[in-house]
């Protein structure tokens, strides 16, 4: 598009309106965060633009010293930042600037409260990154050419912060990004020169990007040494005023902890401060420097498995990519950080990473590293870990699925509600379990259902309760397909008691085994009856021991799918298996002594289907006929009250 195209004015998307107007107002406390993030960003272009030259050296343009500048002018209040990496063509602008492309935006605004504290922590998890200069400023201007592009390719883009933005073509010498902001009348200390180094010191120390500030402006001087009164020419001076060394080359002990901090939200934008980090350096067969760090607070788009995830690459201190996938399993998408290895080719690709052998090998000692962090919090900091499980826990869930050589510490990270504590809070480890487990028992017991409250007050938990039984309280959505990935755990297997024939091995004494036989003998004619009433509605009938306050419940077979994925499936819309519940009745029960007793076959079916129905409302099921239902259990009420 020539120099001569019309100005162009374009409308915001409306999620982008909404966030725009919430960001300015709920991050305005802590003002001095746009400077971080629009630094950030002039690092980013950078790297990308030296990647980008490894195969076209032509990008430079004969200037290869990559830099970032701050610039203010106190009596204009503005203030601009420069760098000369990729820079943007006019395509380029409207995308990034005209819209936020990350998808799930809609959901994510949907869950912010009003509250503008928590809002400002759902804000940071956004990542709302150049945006964030609206904060300040109340006009905003971009001028920008891609690196390649003619002169006359340059982009002017400007905006106030309200619903519009227009865009147009400009001549520019320079390739890159300059960002000037028009600063609001309360944010005027941002074009002085003192407040912004501290400020760029404080967040952008680590960057290995030079960050320059004018030094001093000084007349230039004639050949007599006297000024040149005659000249308004200046000698103009610019000074390096961060550290500029990539932070992951530097020594542990010379990095503290607040410059961290710092670089995690430099790589992460997130405005929260990370819960761990990891940072080490690997001599050997392979040579390589990685920095993990495990965040304080899941991102918005965490469960869309298919956001960008991943490490920043580096090669030799080189940026090659962002989202490097293939260093860290799906079930650790959460783990921020980067990797710089010395043993990759600068021309690596994301097809050569997914069949380079030593790829495997990093994957392996990062994923070990990760859960060996995970672990030495949950141990020294069990606060601190309780906090990571509430926010990432049922990520982690997804782990012995896709990491059978790691299943058992996987394992080991997991934590529960159980009827230990009767309490909602997953705070129950397996290996707590097992170290409370009663002599001879040889199983671990959970139950499975949609909510805490239907798990803890679940018949199937009866006579648990009545042996002092301990049983795994699960009620993730998740937890019932975790389940069928997790066969064992220190030898021991897990047993849904929701799920086949009771079988409690040793823990069942001779008394109560011929106390069930004769049960089932005395009750025989009831359960051939009650099979014939509810036909093709269940699998068996039976009598049980499991239960000691409850008629009934309902028991799938071993083999068959568990209530709560199934119920999970059909939501999703997707096919299920078909099977049929079986109907435990406890031969202790008034009622089912009632039920045996019932001469009038109509009457029999009637309430034998009302058992049916209320042991599967018990477990948090629905009712295919619930106007039947309803129909009755009014007759039955009728009845009762004559």
């Amino acid at each position: 598009m020539s120099v001569d195209a019309q100005k162009q004015t374009m409308g915001f998307q409306t999620e982008a309106k909404q966030l725009l107007h919430l960001m300015i107002h709920s991050l305005y406390s802590n003002k001095e965060i746009f400077l971080r993030e629009l630094v950030s960003n002039a690092s980013d272009a950078a790297d990308k633009l030296r990647f980008l030259a490894l195969s076209n050296g032509d990008l430079y343009e004969s200037d290869a010293d990559l830099k970032i500048r701050v610039d203010f002018d106190k009596d204009a209040k503005t203030l601009t930042i420069t760098d000369n990496g990729i820079g943007m063509n006019r395509d380029d602008v409207i995308e990034h600037l005209g819209t936020i492309a990350k998808s799930g935006t809609a959901n994510f605004l949907s869950n912010l409260s009003g509250d503008e504290k928590k809002d400002s922590q759902l804000i940071g998890q956004f990542g709302v990154g150049f945006y964030s200069a609206f904060i300040v400023a109340d006009k905003v201007e971009v001028y920008s050419r891609k690196a390649g592009d003619a002169s006359d390719q340059g982009v002017h883009w400007e905006c106030d912060g309200e619903a519009e933005f227009s865009v147009e073509s400009v001549e520019r010498a320079e390739r890159g990004t300059s960002v000037v902001l028009h600063l609001k009348d309360d944010a005027t200390e941002f074009a002085d020169g003192w407040r912004l180094r501290s400020v760029i010191k404080k967040y952008s120390d680590h960057i290995s990007l030079p960050v320059e500030m004018l030094k001093q402006e000084m007349p230039a001087m004639g050949e007599d040494g006297e000024d040149n009164k005659e000249t308004e020419d200046s000698v103009v001076e610019y000074e390096v005023i961060n550290t500029a060394t990539a932070l992951w080359t530097r020594s542990r002990s010379e990095v503290s902890d607040e410059e961290y901090k710092e670089f995690y939200k430099h790589i992460s934008h997130d405005f929260a401060d990370p819960a761990k980090w990891s940072h080490n350096r690997v001599e050997g067969k392979l040579d390589y420097t990685s920095l993990l760090y495990i965040p304080a607070k899941a991102p918005f788009d965490m469960y869309n498995r298919d956001a960008a995830r991943g490490l920043k690459l580096y090669v030799q201190r080189t940026f090659i990519m962002d989202d490097a996938e293939q260093f860290l399993p799906m079930y650790l998408r959460f783990v921020k950080g980067i990797v710089d290895s010395n043993d990759l080719s600068l021309n690596v690709s994301r097809e050569i990473l997914q069949k380079d052998p030593n790829i495997d090998a990093m994957r392996s000692a990062l994923t070990k590293r990760v859960l060996d962090t995970l672990a030495k919090m949950a141990s020294k900091e069990p606060e601190q870990y309780a906090e990571f499980w509430t926010e990432f826990g049922q990520v982690l869930k997804e782990g012995p699925a896709e990491d059978f050589a790691n299943k058992e510490k996987i394992a080991k990270l997991f934590r529960f509600a159980s009827t230990h504590t009767d309490k909602a809070d997953q705070d129950q480890s397996l290996e707590e379990y097992v170290g409370r487990m009663q002599e001879g028992q040889d199983k671990i017991y959970y139950v499975a259902a949609e909510n805490f409250n239907t798990a803890k007050n679940s018949p199937h938990l009866e006579v648990f309760r009545k042996k002092g039984i301990e049983v795994l309280l699960l009620s993730d959505r998740v937890d019932d397909w975790l389940m069928s990935h997790m066969m064992e755990f220190d030898g021991k297997s897990f047993q849904d008691v929701g799920k086949g024939a009771l079988d409690l091995g040793e823990l069942e004494s001779d008394e109560d085994k011929k106390a069930q036989e004769e049960s089932e003998k005395q009750f025989e004619s009831l359960i051939e009856r009650a099979k014939e009433a509810l036909k093709d509605r269940v699998d068996d009938v039976r009598i049980t021991h499991r239960l000691t306050d409850s008629p009934a419940c309902l028991v799938v077979n071993e083999q068959d799918m568990g209530a709560q994925m199934r119920r999970l499936l059909e939501q999703a819309g997707q096919a299920v298996p078909d099977s049929k519940p079986n109907l435990e009745l406890n031969p202790e029960h008034p009622l089912v002594s009632k039920l045996d007793q019932e001469a009038d076959e109509d009457r029999f079916a009637d309430l034998v289907g009302i058992l049916f129905d209320q042991a599967n409302l018990a477990e948090g099921g629905q009712l295919d006929d619930p106007a039947n239902y309803v129909q009755k259990l009014n007759k039955l009420l009728l009845e009762l009250s004559h």
